[in-house]
């Protein structure tokens, strides 16, 4: 039998428990070079260990392979040593699942949430979450997260069917 997941709209509160929400509120707001700008100020907390030599590090990730809805989720990854952001650079949806830091997974305490293009996303440390899927082929994501010589990645593979979809 099928553990069936609904992604829901993505909001700042439901979405806490595991991370932030990153998006251009007015209320985070400064004027910047000459105010010709708005800054959106101090949208996401990284939370980065640098022991053993990790450091904060900006990459893009492109999507290869659109991936179809309904999706079968058979692994969870989480990142031990730091916090993982992934912010679209074009304004598009995309989906993340969720589950609470801690040694296993139950399929009962997943989440799934879709954004509505204007958002990004921030896991904290230790949270378990989907592994990234694209939509659209060519969709490319911001990512600030811990780089090191040492692993930061944990992957669990789920005892049970999920499917995702909207």
């Amino acid at each position: 039998m099928a553990f069936k997941l609904t992604a829901t709209p993505i909001a700042a509160e439901r979405f806490a428990p595991f991370g932030d929400v990153i998006h251009g509120d007015m209320e985070t707001t400064s004027a910047m070079n000459d105010a010709r700008f708005l800054r959106f100020n101090d949208l996401a907390r990284i939370d980065i260990d640098t022991q053993a030599g990790g450091r904060p590090s900006i990459s893009i990730a492109r999507c290869r392979t659109a991936t179809a809805l309904p999706y079968c989720i058979e692994k969870m990854e989480r990142h031990p040593k730091g916090s993982q952001a992934f912010m679209p650079l074009a304004p598009f949806s995309f989906i993340v699942v969720v589950a609470p830091a801690g040694d296993t997974i139950d399929p009962e305490q997943l989440q799934a949430f879709v954004t509505s293009g204007r958002e990004g996303v921030n896991y904290h440390k230790g949270t378990w979450h989907m592994p990234m899927i694209g939509l659209q082929s060519g969709q490319d994501f911001l990512i600030v997260d811990r780089a090191g010589d040492d692993a930061n990645c944990e992957e669990i593979v789920l005892g049970e069917t999920v499917i995702v979809d909207i």
